[in-house]
Parts: C-alpha cells; structure tokens; sequence
C-alpha cells in the first residue's frame, strides 16, 4: 500500500515525471473509450488507500453506471505516476494530494480538479493522521521533535509542510527537523525499532502504531488548517476541454460516492476488504477521514502558502485558482 499513502513517490521523482508530462501534454489521449452502447470505459488511476474507499463504494452502488460511466480502477504508486498517467491519456481521471497538485501547477503541468477527494476530521486526536511517539518517548508536544529525527512518507511534501505547521504552533523552530522518507506501511516498525524518533502516519499506519502503544504527539493535518481538504480527483486540461459532459458525469458520481461514504462508515468499512489488505480487526478500528464534496478552497490556499514559506516549490507561487474547479 502507498502509504498507505506510500508514495506521492519522492519530490524529486515526481518533479521529474511532471517534468515528461508536461512535454508530453499536448499529445495525450482525451477521454475513455465509447461501447455501442453509449457507455464510457473510464479508467482512474488511485492508490489502495483508505482516502478512495467512496468511487470503490460508489462503483458497487451503481453511482458511475447509472451515468453511463464503466469505470475501471487502476493502482498507481502515487501522485508520481498518477499525475503524467492522466495527462497523457492513459487514465482520465486520477487521485492525489493537494500539495502534488500544487507542485505538478507550478511547473505548468495541463490538469485541474474535479472534485473533492478527502479531508480531515478537523478534530484534534481524532483525525486519520498524526504524529506519534514511543509511550515511553521523552517527546511531549509538537514543539519538541525540533532536532528529532522524524519519519514522512515523501519528503517536500503535505506530511513535511503539515507537520513543520504543528511545531509553530506548539513554539518550536520547524527549520531544525531531520525528516527521513519512510513509507507509512514501515513507519510502525521504524519507530518501535528506535530508527526514528517520531513517525508521521495516516490510517491504518495509525491504528497500528496506536496498538503497539504508540502515543500522539500533533494531529498535523488539523493544526494545519481547519477542515483541511487534503487531496482531489483531477483530470487533464485536454479531455476538461474535449469532453466536458464526461467530466460532469464523473464529478457527479464521485460527489455522490463521497456523500454516500460520509453517511455510512460501516460501509466504508467493508468496502475496504476489496481493494486493500487491511485485516478486520483493524479495519474495525480505523478513525476514518472524512468526505464532503466541497473543496475548502481556504485551506488549498493553506497548503500553498505554507508549501512556499517551506521550500516545496522552489521558489514558484502556485495559482490555486487556476487548479481549482
């Protein structure tokens, strides 16, 4: 599993791949393929994640078939291989993080969201990411992983951007973290075999911490921003422009999974057997994020600023606007 998010890859990686994307954009394909029938194949690229348990609901609900849409769910990487994968035709729609979306904008790659993806609780401890030690850790609050050693799953992105923002607010100097890239599947290990001093996890990395007796030091996502919308559903600006009834057929599909899931987390929970290998047990446990189908457009501005202020651009200032439905 990518992370569970294991892999918006690294930063340099992604840059590079968005780097061949963007050559590439102007040739890629536009939307799926059309049956007889007048129904569209549609492949979306996503990751085997918690986050995208609502188009797997959805799909099985019929939410995609009753507009005419055969969708075929297709397993990335992550936000690396994703983001090129649907600018050049080979998925029409795909999922990744905002602060990716954010990095693929400023360096002028042709995509655009579509609709909400995920977001956070909002909730201080009760959200699906958090930072978390050892119980036995001297580690206390946020403000003291400043000179730690502390594990994220892609460097120069949402994990370190998030987490910097909890050691602000907690009065620590965010400058003085050693981050270390460790994927989330091998954070609960890496922390309990002393390699990290802190581990920066998202469900069920969490869950699986927590039940080693790990302890939570910062919900990093809610300190971030309230309500922090997290990640999208995006496609290319070609097939926005060539098949604008496709992409309003998906966004409202998607609009409608995203509600059903929020509704009915028993479901969600069950759904998550079928597309990951989360046992029962855990799946049980889970604190799950949660879906609304609106964008906080606010807390996307968040992200972009505080990207910025932390190096992730290079120096570009994301148009949020432009990505933005």
């Amino acid at each position: 599993m990518r992370r569970v998010f294991t892999g918006i890859a690294t930063g340099m990686a992604l840059v590079a791949l968005i780097g061949s994307a963007a050559a590439c954009g102007s040739d890629g394909g536009s939307g799926g393929d059309t049956d007889a029938g007048g129904v569209d194949q549609v492949k979306v690229g996503v990751i085997p994640i918690v986050d995208v348990a609502p188009i797997y609901l959805g799909q099985q609900k019929g939410f995609f078939k009753s507009r005419n849409i055969e969708l075929t769910m297709e397993s990335g990487q992550g936000g690396a291989a994703i983001v090129p994968g649907v600018v050049s035709g080979q998925f029409q729609f795909g999922f990744s993080n905002f602060t990716s979306l954010l990095i693929a904008q400023t360096k002028n790659v042709p995509i655009k969201t579509v609709a909400n993806g995920v977001a956070s609780t909002g909730e201080q401890g009760k959200d699906f990411g958090a930072v978390m030690v050892k119980a036995d850790s001297p580690i206390r609050t946020a403000a003291d992983l400043v000179g730690k050693k502390v594990s994220v799953n892609t460097l120069k992105n949402i994990g370190d951007t998030t987490v910097r923002e909890s050691v602000r607010k907690a009065g620590g100097d965010p400058k003085n973290i050693n981050f270390v890239e460790v994927p989330f599947a091998n954070a609960p290990a890496a922390l309990e075999e002393g390699q990290v001093d802190a581990v920066w996890v998202v469900e069920p990395s969490l869950t699986q911490v927590k039940a080693a007796g790990g302890r939570m030091v910062a919900s990093n996502y809610v300190d971030a921003a309230p309500n922090l919308s997290v990640a999208a559903y995006f496609t290319s600006a070609k097939l926005a422009g060539e098949d604008a009834d496709l992409v309003k057929r998906f966004t409202e599909a998607i609009n409608e999974s995203l509600t059903y899931a929020d509704g009915h987390p028993d479901e969600v929970r069950g759904v998550l057997g079928s597309y990951t290998k989360i046992d029962e047990k855990t799946r049980a446990e889970l604190t799950l994020p949660k879906w609304p189908t609106e964008i906080n457009k606010e807390s996307v501005d968040t992200l972009a600023k505080l990207g910025g202020q932390d190096g992730i651009f290079d120096g570009a200032t994301p148009d949020v606007a432009k990505l933005l439905p």
